[in-house]
């Protein structure tokens, strides 16, 4: 255990020493935050007004566009072709043209505009126009269209869970759903990125020979474990500062420009919400607003406690080292019965499948959480990190998730010591295209 010990330390020394890996540090938290922070940004410079110009030869949809924070409409009494050459002298950007046609309610318009008109405004204007088309259509077939917009319902679905004695539990599939991907997710990204780093760092000291200096006081077993073990927490070294640091951006960035942001959100609170909240309901003066705050953040609260917490935590570092250990130990076993990357490839397929597989199935998983199916993928070791990860948000039997944990320790065992037969013979093996009938008579020798 002691020189498994120094050898754990001399991968993780050297690992998180490495230029590569500090600028990964740095630049991953850096990504990650513009992930979060470039829509906010975004948002608050989405400062500059549209001018578009009029002209409508039906007479019918000049008074329904109403000036927005964003989009300013001004009807003009000229001929098209004198609009098209006068609209962008006199201060407009885009030009709204339609068309008087032999029909009584025409359906089409033209944009004109010097640069590529954006989605919004296209947008916007085809809503208007679609909306006074079938309130002129329901008033010609005798419809009041306030008749019809009463008419209109929201449902309201809430689910709940009812366990063995009776008891309901409200569920959310989509938090489960969102928490599920997310998880699945880094779980596969985590065994693909350090797993393959494994793989490289057993060929680069197979090539350069120092294995041979290193073989000569440490087992290769436990040279392979150190490694394996090393890398690990290198990866979750890196993981946790990723986290730590994307945190702290996006909390700098939130805090810098919290006020801003509030100025621009209520905007878009009031207009998702169809107008039922205005602008001066949501000031922090007036009670109703505070009422609508506290609904919403009992909601939020409501959607947490539906995730086991400590269970998805404990469950995710389960999985997470599991999972990495198991194809961590067959990256190194590859690594040992090579001499180069490019070796790899006809050994890599079979690994890659499953996990890969488990990726894939991830919308059936979501799908159908207790069917044959996910149950199956998440008790095969291969498919089980990903695919009971998945799983684990929506509700997991103990006794399947403890089964699902038994057979995954028992399979990495077992292929650490496949794995420590093919590295033992494979590391000192130089200039040999290996098969796979070669790897299972080293598997198989008892020497």
């Amino acid at each position: 255990m002691n020189k498994i010990g120094l050898i754990l330390q001399r991968e993780y020394m050297t690992r998180v020493k490495k230029r590569s890996f500090i600028i990964m540090t740095i630049l991953g938290p850096v990504l990650m935050a513009a992930v979060f922070i470039i829509p906010m940004v975004l948002a608050m410079n989405a400062e500059e007004t549209s001018n578009i110009a009029i002209v409508d030869e039906t007479g019918l949809f000049a008074t329904k566009f109403n000036t927005t924070e964003s989009l300013t409409f001004t009807v003009l009494s000229v001929p098209i072709e004198e609009a098209k050459t006068t609209f962008v002298n006199n201060g407009y950007d885009d030009l709204l043209y339609i068309p008087k046609t032999e029909v009584v309610l025409p359906t089409s318009a033209v944009i004109f505009s010097e640069n590529q008109v954006s989605i919004t405004t296209k947008t916007f204007i085809r809503n208007v126009m679609r909306d006074e088309v079938e309130e002129q259509k329901m008033l010609a077939s005798g419809i009041d269209p306030e008749i019809l917009k009463s008419i209109k319902t929201s449902i309201s679905l809430t689910s709940f869970i009812l366990d063995s004695s009776g008891a309901e539990k409200k569920s959310y599939a989509e938090v489960a759903m969102a928490v599920g991907y997310v998880g699945g997710l880094l779980i596969y990204m985590f065994i693909f990125i350090y797993g393959s780093m494994v793989m490289r760092g057993v060929i680069e000291e197979k090539t350069s020979r120092i294995i041979e200096i290193i073989i000569s006081s440490v087992k290769p077993f436990q040279l392979m474990m150190g490694k394996i073990i090393g890398i690990a927490l290198v990866g979750l070294t890196q993981f946790l500062l990723w986290i730590v640091l994307t945190a702290g951006i996006v909390g700098i960035f939130n805090g810098v420009f919290a006020e801003k942001m509030v100025d621009k959100r209520v905007p878009e609170i009031t207009q998702s919400a169809g107008g039922l909240i205005t602008e001066n309901t949501l000031s922090s003066e007036d009670p109703d607003a505070e009422e609508v705050i506290n609904e919403g953040l009992v909601e939020i609260l409501d959607m947490i406690r539906t995730i086991n917490i400590p269970v998805m935590l404990v469950s995710f570092i389960f999985y997470f080292l599991g999972g990495y250990l198991l194809y961590a130990s067959m990256f190194a076993a590859i690594g040992a019965a090579v001499d180069n990357e490019t070796d790899t490839q006809q050994f890599m397929l079979p690994i890659t499948v499953p996990i890969i597989l488990a990726l894939v199935m991830m919308p059936s998983v979501i799908e159908n959480p207790s069917g044959s199916l996910a149950i199956w993928l998440s008790m095969i070791p291969f498919t089980s990190p990903i695919s009971m990860m998945m799983r684990i948000p929506f509700g997991v039997p103990y006794t399947e998730l403890l089964i699902s944990a038994i057979i995954l320790v028992i399979t990495f065992v077992g292929m650490t010591w496949a794995a420590g037969k093919i590295y033992r013979t494979g590391i000192l093996m130089y200039g040999k295209k290996v098969s796979y009938k070669e790897l299972w008579k080293w598997i198989r020798y008892n020497g």
